[in-house]
C-alpha cells in the first residue's frame, strides 16, 4: 500500500491490536518502549529478571489487560521458551519481539575479569540468540513478524572503556544483518531491525561524559525510533539520526582519521573517563546478573575502584 502524499512511499503499518514482547522491559529503554507501544494500542509482555520491578512497571503503565509482566532470564533457553509461551497464552500470538536486555560495565579491558566478560557475552549475545531461536520459528510458521534487536553505536565504532561490550554489540549488528539476508534469501516475510543508540540517559550510561556534536537522547527517543521502524520497516535505526552519518563517515576514513574524529568529538573519553562514583549501584546490579553470581561483589568492586587499584599487581622479576 502506498502513501497518498507520496505514491513512492510505503503506507505506515497500523500497530493497533498487535502484540509485542520485550526482554529487559522493566526499566530504561525497555520500559519506555512498552509505554510507546501501549500508546499505539498494542498488547505488551514485559520480561525481566527482576519480576517485582517488572510488575511495578506494568502497574505504572496501566492499560489493564493490555500489559503483563513475566519472569525472564535471557541466558536460559528454557526461561526464554516459557516467557514466549506464557506471553502468547495470555495475550495472543506475538507480532513483534524486542531483544532489549543487556548490560554495559565500564572499565579498561586489562582490568576486566573473565567472569565479567563471560557475563556480558551471556546476556548481550546469548540472550539475543535465545530470543531469536525461540521466536523465529513461530514467525516463520505464521509468515510474518518483526524481530527488533537493540544494539548500540558501539556496534559500529570501537568505544574505549567498554571493549567487551562494544564487541558484543558488533556481534549483534553483524548477526542481525546475516539473519535478515537468510530470511530474504529463503523468501520468509519476517522483518529484522537493528537499533543503534548513542549514549542514552539511563542508569546504564550513568557517569558518562558528553560527546560533542551528538544530541543527548533519552529512552523515549529510542522508543520512538522503534515505533517508527515497526510502522515502516527498515533495518538500521540510529538514535539520534546523526549517528548514522557519523558511522558512514567513520567507515570511509583511514585509521588515523577515525582517531582524530574521536578525539575531536570526545568520543574517545565518553566512557573511558566516566564518573565511576555515579555508577556504583548499576555496576553492582550488572555484576549480580545471572548466570554467574559467585564473583558478583568482587567484580563490581573491581569495576568501580580507582584505575590504579583495579590494575593487577606487577610480578617481580625480569
Amino acid at each position: 500500500m502506498l502513501n497518498a502524499r507520496n505514491p513512492m512511499a510505503p503506507q505506515p503499518r497500523t500497530l493497533f491490536g498487535r502484540t509485542a514482547a520485550i526482554t529487559g522491559g522493566a526499566r530504561g529503554i525497555g520500559r519506555e518502549t512498552a509505554r510507546a507501544l501501549l500508546a499505539e494500542g498494542m498488547r505488551v509482555a514485559i520480561g525481566d529478571i527482576d519480576l517485582d520491578l517488572a510488575k511495578a512497571t506494568a502497574a505504572e503503565l496501566g492499560h489493564d489487560g493490555q500489559v503483563i509482566a513475566l519472569p525472564l532470564d535471557v541466558t536460559d533457553p528454557t526461561s526464554m521458551e516459557a516467557f514466549v509461551a506464557d506471553a502468547e497464552e495470555q495475550l495472543g500470538p506475538l507480532d513483534v519481539f524486542i531483544n532489549n536486555a543487556g548490560i554495559m560495565p565500564i572499565g579498561r579491558f586489562r582490568d576486566e575479569t573473565p567472569a565479567g566478560a563471560a557475563r556480558q557475552v551471556d546476556i548481550n549475545i546469548h540472550g539475543v540468540l535465545n530470543g531469536a531461536r525461540t521466536i523465529l520459528p513461530r514467525f516463520t510458521a505464521r509468515h510474518g513478524g518483526h524481530l527488533v534487536n537493540i544494539a548500540s553505536m558501539a556496534g559500529k565504532l570501537g568505544v574505549p572503556g567498554t571493549a567487551t561490550y562494544a564487541g558484543t554489540k558488533h556481534f549483534v549488528v553483524g548477526w542481525s544483518e546475516s539473519v535478515l539476508s537468510e530470511l530474504r534469501h529463503d523468501g520468509i516475510p519476517v522483518d529484522v531491525t537493528c537499533v543503534m543508540p548513542a549514549v542514552v540517559r539511563t542508569e546504564l550510561s550513568a557517569g558518562a561524559k558528553a560527546t560533542r556534536g551528538v544530541k543527548d537522547v533519552g529512552p523515549d527517543d529510542v522508543a520512538d525510533g522503534i515505533v517508527s521502524a515497526l510502522k515502516v520497516p527498515r533495518f538500521d535505526v540510529f538514535v539520534p539520526r546523526i549517528g548514522g552519518t557519523a558511522a558512514k563517515i567513520s567507515a570511509v576514513l583511514p585509521r588515523r582519521g577515525r582517531e582524530l574524529l574521536a578525539r575531536a568529538t570526545k568520543a574517545d573519553v565518553t566512557l573511558l573517563e566516566a564518573d565511576t562514583s555515579k555508577r556504583g549501584a548499576y555496576e553492582l546490579r550488572a555484576a549480580q546478573s545471572p548466570p554467574r553470581q559467585v564473583q558478583a561483589a568482587s567484580d563490581a568492586d573491581a569495576l568501580t575502584a580507582p584505575a590504579e587499584a583495579r590494575r593487577p599487581a606487577e610480578e617481580p622479576g625480569a
